[in-house]
């Protein structure tokens, strides 16, 4: 159990904050009961529960759980010794839905981000789905001199987009204090040559040197199989032909939408030529690289993810692990990346 100070002088503290904080120590360090601490601070029960939401849904607490019979747990162990990437697994009901099953990984992920984002640092994010429930989430922190990138165009014929990303920006730079870099460029170009010119442009070779300096990436996998689809999937960014040449070239899924084939390879990949996410190469030059995932029909899309050398960090639902470490199909186990 850990309480963050506020450093401001009391006189400037909200009022709400100040109670929360009081009543997170009479609780959590002095073990009060909720009616013990109504009536010290003269209020009611209810009260003093939404004091005590408050100070962990704002950061005032962070609640760590540490386990002495499977820490890590052998799925982690299992997925790290396999493919050298630390895993966060996520309790939920194997009877649950799609739908319930993101927003409980959605949640815990926003929880787990707080100890990756600090200060001085340069954090790209990707637009989705599986983004966008997170956002919903963060846990407040400080920090200073950070910024937000976003990864990836999110204009189509339909939208610009700008209003979908904006919002899902903002919600990560207002939780960690950190100035908001927007990429405003299509998801797709209709034409390759398009796409090199724009990549000359001055203002955009700022956005993507930006990208080149990244200390964490944030994204999930795009899946054209998930129960919830992803957004590229269902937003209007793609058309018939795309997904015919999509299937031919044996895409498994997308990561910021540069797409990859299940061993991991995107080279070739038509529809990669006009995408304005970043290269894989540029990619995996960040030092972190955390990847969200729930539901097992995301699990071809995360086995390419894993291939491709993309994640760091994984945090992912119980049956969605628990599936990434049996046999495959035909008796063989996920190959350890090399």
């Amino acid at each position: 159990m850990e309480f963050e100070n506020d450093q401001r002088a009391p006189e400037t503290v909200p009022g709400k904050t100040r109670d929360a904080l009081r009543a997170a120590h009479l609780y959590y360090m002095q073990d009060l009961t909720m009616d013990a601490i109504a009536q010290e601070l003269h209020t009611s029960r209810s009260s003093i529960s939404r004091l005590l939401s408050h100070a962990r849904a704002s950061g005032l607490v962070e609640i760590s759980i540490h386990s002495p019979l499977d820490l890590p747990s052998r799925i982690e162990q299992e997925i790290l010794e396999r493919h050298e990437v630390r895993a966060h697994v996520v309790p939920v009901p194997d009877h649950a839905s799609d739908v319930d099953r993101l927003d409980r990984v959605a949640l815990s992920a926003a929880r787990i981000l707080g100890q990756y984002v600090d200060s001085n640092q340069m954090i790209g994010v990707a637009w989705g789905s599986t983004m966008t429930a997170m956002s919903r989430h963060l846990v407040p922190k400080a920090t200073h001199n950070t910024e937000i990138v976003q990864l990836n165009g999110a204009g189509n014929l339909r939208t610009t987009g700008i209003l979908y990303a904006s919002e899902l920006l903002r919600r990560f730079g207002d939780a960690f204090g950190a100035r908001v870099q927007q990429f405003p460029v299509p998801a797709f170009f209709d034409d390759p040559a398009t796409k090199r010119a724009f990549w000359k442009e001055r203002s955009t070779r700022r956005l993507l040197d930006l990208q080149a300096r990244l200390d964490v990436a944030i994204f999930g996998v795009g899946s054209p199989f998930a129960e919830v689809p992803s957004h590229v999937y269902q937003g209007g960014y793609l058309e018939r032909a795309d997904y015919e040449s999509l299937s031919r070239e044996g895409v498994v899924g997308d990561v910021a939408t540069v797409f990859y084939r299940t061993d991991g390879t995107s080279e070739g990949i038509a529809l990669n030529e006009r995408a304005t996410g970043p290269d894989f190469a540029v990619l995996r030059r960040a030092p972190r690289r955390i990847c969200v995932v729930s539901g097992r029909a995301k699990l071809p899309s995360l086995r390419g993810a894993l291939a491709a050398g993309l994640i760091t960090d994984l945090i992912v639902d119980e049956g969605t692990a628990r599936a990434l470490v049996e046999p495959e199909p035909g008796g063989t186990r996920s190959a350890t990346k090399s």
